[in-house]
Parts: C-alpha cells; structure tokens; sequence
C-alpha cells in the first residue's frame, strides 16, 4: 500500500527543496495542518499541511527558505515543509521509507542527515542515531528504513544529525491502533510546539558555550533585595543571595536559550499566522500536543476550556481533567476538549521562563480569533526547588555546596543526604550537586504552583493498563544528571559521552534506573528502543512514558526491559545539553 497524500493546493505539491515560505501572518498558509473528521481521517481542510497516510513513503530533507521574522534564512524541512508531513501509521504493518539527502551542496545543515523515530519500538539499525545505529545518510544518498509497527498513539520524527533538528527538521507521527480506542472524538488535530531561530545553530551552541547567561535578561536588582528583605527579613534576604552567590548561579536562570533568541511555532507558523482548527459546537476534538522544539518547556492552556488527558507520551492514561498541562521537550499528550458557548478559543503556549509565547486558534470558522492571555509572572528559583531544603517561600532550611566542597556537618533538616558518585568529586565539569532530592511528582512545576489553575502532574497521570512486565527489577543503575553552568558543560555522572562507557544490559532482563538531577536546570530525559516505565514514590509501576522529565533537584525512577538487542542512545532531550554532552550509549546484549 503507497502512500497517499493530501496537500496544500496547486504548485505546493511539486515543491522543489528551495522553496520560498513567506512568514509571518502568511505563515499559516504552508505550515498548519491537522484537520482528520472522524470516519476519514485522511482528510483535511484548506491551508492544512500535507498528511501522508499509508506504508511506503518516499522522503526527501532537503533546504528551504523561510522567514518568521523579516529576515530569510535556511531550513532543513522533509519534503520542503517545516514541520515536516504528518506520517500517519497503523499498528500492526509494516512500514517502508526511503530517506533521501538532497541537501545542497555547501548548506550549513550538512553534509549528512537522518531520521530517528522518537518513542517507535524498532531493530536498533532502523532507529536512525548516526554512529551508533547506522553510519547516516551521506550526500545523493538513500537508506531504506522497514520495520513493524508495534504501537499506536502520538509521537514524532526528527534528525539526529548536527545541528538540523534545531534547524527545522521535525514532524509529527501518528499510529492509529488496531484495537478501538477507550474514549469518542469527532475531529482529530496535531498541534505541534517548535522553536525557531534565525541564527546558524551551530553558531547559537558557540555563543552557549562562551556566554551560557547570554538570554537570563532578568537579574535581580537593588530594588529587588530590598523588596525581599521587606517581605521575607533582612537576615533570610542575605543569607540567600550569599548562597547563589557562592554558587555563582542566578535563580533568574530558568531556561538557557528563550524568546530573546527564539521565535516559537505551532504548526509552523508564528502567532501573527494564527493556525486555526475549527469545530462545530458540541463536537469532541482531539488535540495531540507535540513539544518537538529543541530547548523549550511549555506551559500550554485553553481558556475557558478544560483539557482531558487521555493519552501521555503515545500511551493510554486514565482520564484526568485539567486546565494547564507543561510540556517538556519531546513529549507528547493527546487531549479531548469539548467547545461550545463561544465561537473562538486561543490555544495558549507560554515558555516555562515567561519570556514569550506562541497561540493558534480553535474556531467554527476561519478567520476568528479569541483573546490571548498575558505571560504569567516569571519565577524564580529557590535553593528549596533544587534539593537543599524544605519547599516553602524563597528561602531555604540548607546552604549549597559546590561539588566536591567538604560537606561534612551540614544542617539539611534531618533529612537524609544524597550520596554522590566518586566521577562528580573534584570535578570541574560539576558546580552543583543536590543534597535532599525528591521525587516530586505531585509537583506542578517551577511557575505553576498555586496559580488557581489544575495543573496535570506525573502523579495525577496514571497508565490504563497494569505493569506489562509484572517482574520486579533485578538492579538498579543509578546516574546522576549533571552540569556546570558557565562553562555549559552537561553529562552523567559528571563524564561526558566522549569518556564515558557503555551501559551495559542483558537482553531480557528488567533493571530500574534512578536518575538524580543534580542541576538547576530541567532535563527530559530520553531512552531510545525501549519504555521507560515511571514508579510513584513506594516503587510500584506507575505511567509509561519514552521521556521522563527530571525538575532541579529531583530524584526518579523508572524501570526498563532489555528487550531489543544492540546499540541505543540515551540522553537528555534539551538539543544543546545532548550536544554538550549529556548522553549515554546504552547496550544491550546476550547472555554470555
């Protein structure tokens, strides 16, 4: 069975890999797409990107200008569009792909490329991870990727190549199952979250490396500490800034690349092109919410309509009710909301450090739009929010140490104290490590705590199914999610990939993994072939997910069966951290 496709009218179907897309307002006329009523899902409506359906598929990555900002730049699209097509599967058949390199000769986004199917269940030389599971795609070249689909929900492709995912080269991925699904929709749309730049990223991860504060725009004032001394006392105002101080971090730092460099996308388009979805009122829809950007956590809300969560990351959830989720990079969640009683709504996305947003529009006809929210106020850190002491106010019950310091006779409240690998001591590669961490997973999120609104957390998500291994883990692997903030440096344990060694697992076999954030930053964390099966608190099986989000000071675990043999990657989903060197090489081998 070929593909079938449905796209944009006219001459957009022959696009040739250097088309022009005009951005701003005209953004939306090439890059929204979603709209799949029901009893035919193929379909879609005027202006809707290209959905293509089916079981081979010819692919090319290629260049594109684009321009979302008044200025034209280059980017790396799958068969010229950004995000690239909509690939819709179906559980049970195999599927066939033929990627093609028709990057042009000299492109800053080359000379290789790849796709890697971000949450599929796959052969390890199909999962498209250059250096590890294939030697990638060169220039004029083709790879055949074939495989059996083994699942069904919301996911998404994207290179694993350079720096072309931060460059454009993403799009979403739908599997529809072979068994009915436990809840009733009437129309069905992607809406995928993306952040652009118009600078070369490689040259963004160069200015990272020498100037990683360069987006923190926020750093707290005179005026500031005295607004603090008045409300929390003099005393608890100074020993704070003596802490940060001594760490010198700033609890100003909530995201490392944000809305001063970035212009952030739904669909593809900027805010000015306001991708709409329409309805007719008391229709059921289906919202399938994709963060593919490469840096940023968004806060993501319909005002005046609850969100209910049925599916996290591709997999069934039981049903919770909401009005905010956060999405951290890489994850997906499908919702149901239910319009009616006003003609327009503005989905809303907002950057978990409050520097900028992106809308679209849920309509019942084009052309409408509802009220945008304003940004809520920005946050900041506490030593609290990163494992040093009870969560309470702005102040903290605990100092914090830089790695390696003597720790000896500290006061942490009575509570036990993390122990920390010998690879984080001495290290300067590590200028933090958390002393009481958490799991936390009741916790809403740095900015969303008692902000009136119901915020999905990991533990109000819960899977719909029992454990599906059942075992209990026969080891554990603890790692520690480490970093230095000046010098931009990220990795486990404190060793970067270049020196770190292979983890090592027996096919077969089921292993619990303990992650301990000993940062001040969030990391998605990503294990590529294999689910990773979230515990509650008491250890017991709890959400199945492919990215675990690990806040400041936490410390999760989920469990893993080593059932696919061969090389995986393993890594933190925020692009520049992975880059910098927050990734593993995860193996899995037979028994000897």
């Amino acid at each position: 069975m070929s593909a079938t496709r449905s796209g944009l009218p006219g001459s957009v179907s022959l696009l040739s890999r250097r088309r022009f897309v005009q951005g701003l307002a005209a953004a939306g006329a090439v890059a929204a797409f979603g709209l799949w009523p029901k009893p035919s899902w193929a379909l879609r409506s005027d202006g809707q990107l290209e959905v293509l359906s089916g079981t081979d598929f010819d692919l090319s990555v290629g260049e594109t200008l684009v321009n979302y900002t008044g200025k034209t730049r280059p980017a790396v699209t799958v068969n010229g569009s950004l995000p690239a097509p909509i690939l819709r599967w179906k559980e049970g058949t195999t599927v066939t792909l033929r990627v093609r390199n028709d990057l042009p000769r000299g492109s800053i986004h080359g000379p290789d490329t790849s796709i890697h199917w971000h949450g599929i269940l796959l052969p390890a030389n199909m999962d498209g991870v250059p250096g590890m599971s294939f030697d990638g795609i060169r220039p004029g070249e083709s790879y055949l990727y074939r495989f059996q689909v083994k699942q069904a929900g919301t996911y998404w492709y994207h290179s694993h190549s350079g720096f072309q995912e931060q460059g454009g080269m993403y799009g979403p991925l739908i599997i529809d199952p072979i068994a009915p699904e436990p809840f009733r929709y009437d129309r069905d749309y992607v809406v995928f979250l993306s952040d652009w730049t118009d600078m070369d990223p490689a040259k963004l991860f160069a200015r990272l490396k020498k100037m990683s504060s360069h987006d923190n725009y926020y750093q707290r004032t005179v005026g500031d500490f005295f607004r603090d001394a008045d409300k929390h006392g003099l005393s608890t105002t100074i020993e704070d800034r003596k802490a940060w101080g001594k760490m010198r971090m700033s609890p100003t730092d909530l995201s490392d690349v944000n809305a001063h460099t970035y212009t952030y996308l739904i669909n593809g388009t900027t805010s000015l092109g306001n991708w709409t979805g329409l309805f007719k009122p008391g229709e059921k829809i289906r919202l399938r919410f994709i963060n593919g950007s490469a840096m940023t956590y968004f806060d993501l809300r319909i005002p005046g309509l609850k969100m209910t969560v049925v599916a996290v990351d591709g997999q069934y959830v039981h049903p919770i009710t909401v009005d905010e989720l956060r999405l951290a990079a890489a994850e997906t969640f499908d919702v149901i909301v239910e319009p009616s009683g006003q003609d327009a709504y503005t989905i809303f996305a907002q950057d978990n450090a409050r520097t900028g947003w992106v809308s679209a529009t849920l309509a019942i006809r084009e052309g409408l739009r509802a009220p945008v929210p304003s940004l809520d106020p920005r946050p900041l850190l506490t030593m609290a929010d990163m494992g040093h002491g009870v969560m309470s106010g702005t102040s903290t019950t605990a100092a914090t140490p830089h790695a390696g310091h003597d720790m000896q006779g500290m006061n942490h409240g009575g509570a036990t104290m993390q122990a920390h690998p010998a690879s984080e001591r001495n290290n300067p590669l590590v200028d933090m490590q958390t002393m009481t961490p958490e799991p936390r997973l009741a916790d809403p999120g740095l900015g969303l705590r008692d902000n009136g609104r119901k915020v999905a957390t990991y533990a109000d998500l819960r899977s719909a199914f029992p454990d599906p291994d059942g075992r209990e883990p026969g080891r554990t692997i603890e790692l520690h999610l480490t970093g230095h903030m000046e010098k931009f440096a990220w990795a486990f344990d404190g060793v970067k990939f270049a020196q770190a060694e292979p983890l090592k697992l027996t096919y077969g076999e089921r292993v619990r993994i303990v992650l301990v954030n000993d940062t001040m930053m969030n990391h998605p964390i990503h294990l590529h072939g294999m689910w990773s099966d979230l515990e509650d608190e008491h250890g017991a099986f709890h959400l199945r997910k492919h990215t675990v989000d690990m806040p400041p000071g936490t410390k999760r675990s989920y469990r893993v069966r080593a059932d696919a043999l061969g090389r995986w990657a393993y890594h933190c989903h925020l692009f520049f951290h992975m880059e910098a060197g927050m990734f593993r090489e995860v193996r899995v081998e037979d028994r000897a």
